[in-house]
């Protein structure tokens, strides 16, 4: 069995990927309203600071910062989770192993946790996040992705409206 090491840093800040078992579905954004409604839920009951968010169709980037006392994002990610899986219909298939435990067919059992270590890691991954759907091909420009907290740091003033271009610009290029 896999020995799982976790840095567990009260009030740290951490870049992470969550992945739906099928991601072959469009689970995430078919059902955005029941993501949103999961991770506000999580949000009262287990405080912490949304840095960068983005929703794919089959998995969520995100960076959080948790509060000073605090380390335990595994449990934020486990309530999310919970929350999203009770909003939806029971009609994934479920091996032995699932069926066994209780569980449902919806999520991977576990997450990829990047403990941010400075302000060039922050930035990276907080443009990692923004880029994503750029990357994947489900938009040409970051600006037009709907389920991304670049929306909000836009708004703020964080990000400019066109921060990374047009990526998919028409036209040839080199020789």
């Amino acid at each position: 069995m896999p020995n799982y090491r976790r840095a567990f840093i009260p009030g740290g800040c951490w870049f992470f990927t969550v992945a739906v078992l099928d991601r072959r579905q469009r689970l995430l954004t078919d059902h955005i309203d029941a993501l949103r409604e999961a991770t506000g839920w999580t949000l009262r009951h287990h405080p912490f600071h949304i840095d960068a968010f983005v929703v794919l169709p089959d998995h969520i980037h995100a960076v959080w910062t948790l509060p000073p006392n605090d380390a335990d994002f595994a449990l934020r990610w486990r309530m999310i989770k919970i929350r999203f899986s009770r909003a939806m219909p029971r009609t994934e298939q479920l091996n032995r192993s699932r069926a066994v435990r209780g569980e449902r067919g919806i999520w991977q059992r576990r997450f990829w946790e990047h403990l941010v270590r400075n302000e060039s890691d922050y930035a990276r991954h907080v443009e990692y996040c923004y880029i994503n759907p750029v990357k994947h091909g489900l938009v040409t420009r970051v600006r037009d992705w709907p389920h991304s907290s670049f929306h909000r740091d836009v708004r703020a003033g964080v990000f400019p409206e066109d921060w990374a271009g047009d990526v998919g610009a028409p036209g040839e290029f080199g020789e």
